[in-house]
């Protein structure tokens, strides 16, 4: 019978990991760095393999940790959603999450609702606005986590959990072709829409402001109807609109859009257990839906 793998010597080993250290991964599990450092030793043993490579400067997986990594994540959503399904002081509360629209209607619906199901005390206060708009609600008090598009240089803090290619779409590939390169956009302030303007600018391309509209699935109906170009998450473009490749549109290319999770210094529990589950789901791929 090969050895048990205790579920704690697991959420050791991937705190060590997500955290890039012991002294971090100590601190996150509320536990001594070399009880830590004992968790992973206990575990290379029983595995038969060296699972981290350490260095003053750097801690990181070997190629063994790495097979072992996606296997553990997995086991303790699993081990953390039973735990939780059966645990006799249900976790209650309210917690206000706040994500832009795209994002919350294509990539949160299953996270969220695999919490609801581990934790059904917990209310969920969803809000969707533009990033700059959340960030101004979340620093008047009125957020405790929000899902914010980050821009390179702007001094939003927080931790990343994804980042996408951001693409082109239109209707049709002739839609790139006009001398005035008509856009779909949502109103300022938007991440997407400087990024898509910026790069214009930069590329010496003449554009102007065909469509403006707060709502995805305006974006989305306008760019059908051939109003114009827009920019989305490459993940996130619709079967039926054309994805513009740069070389063949003469389009810029646009940078990587990444989307960080900033949350209040002192969360309540019920918005801790949020957070863990966003930061599995999101960071490392959906563990199911």
């Amino acid at each position: 019978m090969p050895h048990a793998l205790h579920p704690d010597l697991l959420r050791a080993f991937v705190t060590v990991v997500d955290h890039r250290g012991f002294s971090a991964a100590a601190q996150r599990l509320n536990r001594g760095q070399s009880a830590i450092s004992l968790q992973i030793k206990r575990l290379e043993e029983r595995l038969g393999v060296q699972l981290l490579e350490r260095n003053p400067h750097l801690v990181r997986p070997t190629n063994e940790g790495e097979a072992l990594l996606e296997q553990a994540r997995k086991i303790l959503a699993l081990h953390d959603d039973l735990a939780n399904r059966f645990d006799k002081q249900s976790l209650t509360g309210v917690v206000r999450l706040g994500a832009p629209e795209d994002f919350a209607t294509s990539y949160l619906p299953n996270v969220l609702a695999r919490f609801s199901r581990s934790h059904p005390g917990v209310v969920l206060e969803v809000t969707c606005e533009l990033t700059l708009d959340l960030i101004r609600r979340f620093e008047a008090g009125g957020l405790d986590l929000a899902l914010v598009k980050r821009e390179p240089g702007s001094g939003v803090t927080g931790r990343r959990v994804w980042r996408e290619p951001l693409v082109w779409v239109a209707a049709s590939e002739e839609a790139a072709k006009r001398e005035d390169l008509p856009l779909v956009v949502s109103p300022s302030p938007c991440v997407y829409r400087s990024r898509a303007t910026q790069a214009l600018d930069t590329a010496g391309r003449r554009w102007r402001i065909a469509y403006t509209c707060t709502s995805l699935s305006g974006t989305h109906a306008a760019v059908r109807a051939g109003l114009g170009v827009s920019v989305l998450p490459k993940e996130m473009v619709p079967s039926d609109l054309t994805l513009l490749d740069s070389e063949d549109s003469g389009l810029p290319d646009l940078r990587d859009t990444e989307m960080a999770l900033i949350e209040v210094p002192t969360l309540p529990i019920a918005a801790e257990r949020l957070r863990e589950t966003i930061i599995r789901e999101l960071e490392h791929g959906p563990t199911g839906g």
